[in-house]
């Protein structure tokens, strides 16, 4: 068994390692093939497009995992919204709309065709 977990272990860790090259080289050749005759900035060597790719990811994607999170997308979070929102009277409920009215201004009128009462399947 022990065996099993460390094959598993060796084989994700090629994977993740071949997934970084793979990338990389991507990264580096959309890199030299758009940017230096767009921006006029200079074509970059596979190390570089390796940083840049490891810089965007803790920029804007972060090391999520299962984390705090719990690795669910926010499912927990979906899911308490809708237990409250299912045991709000309807004073409650229009009390609660008209707050994050006057908190979102305009794009609650965009997305109010997308609140938590829509997605009910059981009409009361």
């Amino acid at each position: 068994m022990k065996k099993f977990w460390i094959k598993k272990g060796l084989m994700m860790g090629v994977f993740i390692i071949a997934g970084l090259f793979i990338f990389s080289a991507i990264v580096m050749g959309l890199w030299n093939a758009i940017l230096p005759a767009v921006l006029g900035v200079r074509a970059i060597s596979f190390i570089q497009a390796m940083g840049i790719l490891l810089l965007s990811k803790i920029l804007f994607g972060g090391f999520h995992g299962k984390g705090c999170r719990g690795g669910n997308g926010g499912g927990m979070w979906n899911q308490k919204m809708k237990e409250k929102w299912n045991a709000m009277t309807p004073d409650e409920r229009d009390k609660f709309k008209s707050e994050w009215r006057h908190r979102c201004g305009s794009r609650w009128k965009m997305n109010q065709g997308n609140t938590v009462e829509s997605t009910n399947v059981k009409p009361e």
